[in-house]
This record gives C-alpha cells, structure tokens and sequence, in this order.
C-alpha cells in the first residue's frame, strides 16, 4: 500500500522553533494545527515560561546591580556578561534537546508545562 511522504514540519522542528522568540510559541499554541500535539504544547509553555523568568530576573539585576558600584564597572559588566552567556547556553541547551526529541524540563516551570501539554 503507499503511503504519501508526510509535508510540513515535524514536531521535533516545531518545538526547537517555539524557543526562538515568545511569539512562535504564542504562534504554535494558537494555531490548531500545532496545538494539539502535546509535545509541541510542552516546548511552547515551557519557552513562554522561560522567557518570562528571564525577563524577570533581567529587571531584579537592573534594580540591584546600581547598589554594588563599589565594586567598578568591571565587575559588573563581566557578571552582566556571564549572565548573558548563562541564559543563552540554556536556550540552546533547550532548543537542542527539543530539536533532538527530548523533554529537559526545568524545574519548576518544566512541571507545569507538561501538565499544560496534556490539558
């Protein structure tokens, strides 16, 4: 019996793309198309989440960071900079891992994005 190649994207492809800006991971929870495979579900929720912490977490160090100016701005820039550094090779870690099919769920906001995947 023949069996036509499937087209399009593959779920694997979809969800390493959800990480790539909040908008695509909006974009694959609206589409129906997308929004009913609970792998696709689980990256989307848990990019949107990831996200929010960083941008989070980038308005704490702005807010805090003026209060250690005894420290030079050398300091500062080095720790803004391995902060930077951090949070980029945890997003590619999670885009890999999605690319390759793995679920690396973080820990507390992994949990509730696989409970979404499956609402």
């Amino acid at each position: 019996m023949y069996h036509p190649p499937k087209t399009g994207l593959s779920d694997n492809t979809i969800a390493a793309a959800a990480y790539f800006t909040p908008a695509m991971a909006i974009f694959f929870l609206a589409i129906h198309r997308y929004n009913k495979r609970p792998y696709v579900r689980f990256h989307a929720w848990q990019s949107l989440l990831f996200n929010v912490f960083v941008i989070g977490i980038g308005y704490i160090l702005t807010a805090v960071l003026p209060f250690f100016r005894f420290l030079g701005p050398g300091v500062l820039m080095a720790f803004m900079a391995l902060a930077i550094l951090a949070t980029f090779l945890v997003w590619l870690w999670c885009v890999i891992n999605a690319a390759n099919g793995r679920r690396f769920k973080f820990p507390i906001i992994g949990d509730w994005a696989d409970q979404q995947a499956y609402r």
